[in-house]
């Protein structure tokens, strides 16, 4: 079953942000691991990913920086803030209220 768009609505930015916990990536990656982790029923449209990286970027919650590669095209890296390690658990805090409410609700 593939998962609309407007239940993960909303919450781009703090699936980027659980990604970069992980270590610094690139935007093919990222999505590449989301399709991964979803068993290929959710992707993040390009537009989408790159409009959010720059949202996060302007908020100070990510940094980008260019790879430097010996082959092929050069890579733009992302790496989380302290600041973006406080938001992601802002973001985590409001998701769980939001999923537990929903749960009652649906049940």
């Amino acid at each position: 079953m593939s998962i609309t768009s407007d239940v993960i609505r909303g919450h781009t930015e703090p699936i980027i942000l659980a990604h970069l916990l992980e270590g610094d990536s690139y935007g093919y990656q990222i999505n590449k691991e989301i399709m991964e982790k979803t068993n290929n029923s959710y992707e993040l449209k390009e537009a989408t990913l790159y409009t959010a990286f720059r949202r996060l970027e302007q908020a100070q919650l990510i940094i980008s920086y260019w790879g430097d590669q010996e082959v092929g095209a050069r890579r733009r890296y992302y790496a989380i803030t302290e600041k973006g390690r406080e938001a992601y658990q802002d973001y985590k805090k409001d998701w769980e209220n939001a999923k537990a409410i929903i749960d009652t609700l649906l049940k």
